[in-house]
């Protein structure tokens, strides 16, 4: 078995795109829209061949990221190195993204920081 994808909910699917094609080499498949509800989609895939799966509809409830709740907690990223992990922190803070902690060494033998998309979602970039 292997995960096949991921998906997050999004209010404007072209932000996170756009996103994670700056900044974490996706390629973009083709947008999807039903004709039989308002849902649209759109996969992004990893060259390793994760693939994360973007998903709106307009009556998308907010989230409340500041907060730890039972559910999806962060998406890890694998960088490569700890010099990738730190460049790319670099990069994101530079471009106004927030930092939520890191880059750091942490207790279980991980070399990480965690960043938040447009969504708020958390991403965590690790070696």
């Amino acid at each position: 078995m292997r995960i096949e994808h991921v998906a997050i909910w999004t209010r404007d699917l072209e932000r996170p795109k756009s996103f994670y094609e700056t900044y974490f080499e996706v390629t973009a498949g083709s947008r999807y829209t039903s004709t039989k509800r308002p849902f649209e989609s759109c996969f992004l895939s990893f060259a390793s061949g994760a693939r994360l799966e973007l998903m709106r509809l307009p009556d998308l409830a907010d989230a409340d990221h500041g907060r730890n709740i039972v559910g999806l907690a962060h998406l890890a990223l694998w960088t490569g190195s700890r010099k990738a992990v730190d460049a790319l922190t670099r990069r994101l803070s530079a471009d106004g993204h927030t930092v939520v902690d890191g880059p750091r060494a942490t207790g279980d033998g991980y070399y990480e920081s965690v960043v938040l998309d447009p969504d708020g979602n958390r991403i965590e970039l690790t070696v």
